[in-house]
């Protein structure tokens, strides 16, 4: 593919050399260039790609593509045969430059994103499942993990960069994936990795206090979600939730069709939970029954946005009840584990406030009379202002509390749970215990929890590490429980 094929629709305002230069290769990392690459230079956090324009074309790049003209002076004397595309946002240049050089597999498949604080795990993995057992060829972009087909590779960010995304998305063309259903984060909006993207359907879980350490304010925060829904075409579907407050406003200036689903309202699809146990939830989903081994009345939003999903696409609604009817939950979202003494270790990857309420509010009003536990820690490096609301979240709703680590990163989790501590008054402090090492920390839960106690791990789900100072090390509290669940099963035989 040649450089004006691959620049079409870049936003390019300065062009110096030759368009009709053959490319093998599209990169942001200078380390990755070899002869025929086009290079882009995006300023990122951490460093500049500008910086490394020189280093680029001494590795043989082919092309440049870069919005900082200072910056590319600075790199020292055009090089003759090299082609130099000065773009408006090189961000931007790099999310459509990526789409062209695959050939735009988002066009060739129909592409459903999900965006919101909770839930767009869960959605679009219960998607993925729900159309392979209709009988489709499906791709996955999540937090938990990506999918071509059925082959699984490691997800880094909640949203991949745009060469990813696109590789990705080419991939599943190629093996004839008619769906692809991806999370859409909001930092991945604000950083155009899904700009190019030919979105069919877009859904609007919820909206609720994450990420402000990036946008600062929860107004940008919702600018930037609803520049998703701005930007679906006319011939694309905008699925919201009207319960959420900011549900009509995603929509509000989208040219695509709007379909709205409530589980509290008059809606185009709506859920009534009519039975709920630890074993799942007994549904009245637009008039018609449906069992579901998910749990919680956030669970019935995800399996509402997913129903409503399937209509809009084409799904008859019984065939799609009888699909979610064998759907499982994803992984690390209130997944039980049973151990000794009918004590319930619930993992979940609850890490914002209201999502640490409603998994809270759940295990409630499935089983009363249990005692309530609520291990959590919250994350370093990231929005100092939940950790307060976390904590109070959690006295009001845990009859027990254990504030421990999550992935303290850069910080000390001292420091980060005396964060936690300030949202607490003497009354939730009394009731706390504050245990840094967090596996000591869940066998502390477990040990010490009264018969028949349920016990919230809360904050790490499907991860399988923790991440500590700089590095990452294996952490994976599904292995900790059952441990710690054979001791107690040990103890209580010798008794």
């Amino acid at each position: 593919m040649n450089i004006k094929e691959i620049i079409e629709g870049c936003g390019s305002v300065q062009i110096t050399g030759s368009l009709e230069t053959e490319i093998s290769a599209v990169t942001d990392d200078s380390r990755k260039v070899s002869g025929g690459t086009m290079f882009i230079a995006v300023k990122g956090f951490a460093s500049d790609g500008h910086s490394y324009i020189a280093n680029a074309v001494s590795k043989g790049a082919s092309a440049v593509i870069y919005e900082n003209q200072e910056a590319l002076e600075a790199a020292g004397p055009l090089k003759p045969g090299v082609t130099y595309v000065k773009a408006a946002s090189s961000r931007h240049a790099l999310a459509i430059a990526a789409a062209n050089f695959f050939g735009n597999p988002s066009k060739k498949l129909t592409l459903v994103g999900i965006t919101g604080t909770n839930g767009k795990t869960t959605t679009v993995t219960l998607l993925y499942h729900l159309f392979r057992s209709l009988g489709y060829e499906c791709g996955l972009l999540s937090t938990i993990a990506n999918y071509v087909g059925t082959h699984e590779s490691e997800a880094v960010n909640t949203t991949s960069d745009p060469l990813t995304i696109n590789s990705l998305l080419a991939q599943m063309v190629d093996i004839g994936c008619q769906y692809c259903f991806m999370e859409v984060s909001s930092i991945g909006i604000e950083q155009e990795r899904v700009a190019g993207l030919d979105f069919k359907a877009g859904i609007f879980s919820n909206l609720t206090h994450d990420h402000l350490d990036y946008h600062k304010t929860f107004a940008e925060y919702l600018r930037c979600k609803k520049l998703f829904f701005d930007g679906l075409s006319s011939d694309a579907v905008a699925i919201t939730n009207i319960d959420d407050k900011n549900g009509l406003v995603m929509v509000q200036n989208t040219k695509a069709k709007v379909v709205t689903y409530s589980c509290r309202a008059m809606a185009d699809h709506t859920c009534k939970i009519v039975e709920e146990s630890f074993d799942g939830m007994q549904l009245n989903i637009d008039g018609k029954e449906c069992w579901t081994s998910l749990i919680g009345q956030h669970n019935a939003y995800n399996i509402l946005a997913i129903y409503t999903t399937a209509i809009c696409l084409g799904a008859g609604a019984e065939e799609a009840l009888i699909g979610i009817s064998k759907l499982k939950s994803a992984k690390g979202r209130l997944e039980v584990i049973r151990g000794p003494r009918d004590i319930s270790a619930v993992i979940d990857y609850a890490h914002t406030p209201d999502a640490l309420a409603n998994v809270l509010k759940t295990l409630r009003d499935i089983a009363p009379e249990r005692e309530l536990i609520c291990l959590f820690g919250c994350g370093g490096d990231r929005d100092k202002t939940k950790r307060p609301e976390m904590a109070a979240t959690a006295q009001k709703m845990a009859d027990r509390i254990i504030v421990t680590s999550d992935n303290s990163r850069t910080e000390r989790t001292e420091d980060i749970m005396e964060d936690i501590k300030a949202g607490m008054d003497l009354k939730g402090r009394a009731k706390s215990l504050f245990i840094a090492d967090r596996k000591e920390a869940i066998r502390t839960a477990i040990m010490t929890a009264p018969e028949g106690a349920s016990i919230l791990l809360a904050g790490k789900g499907h991860e399988t590490y923790q991440i500590l100072g700089k590095t990452k090390h294996h952490f994976d509290e599904r292995e900790i429980v059952s441990e710690v669940f054979d001791e107690l099963q040990t103890l209580c035989d010798k008794n």
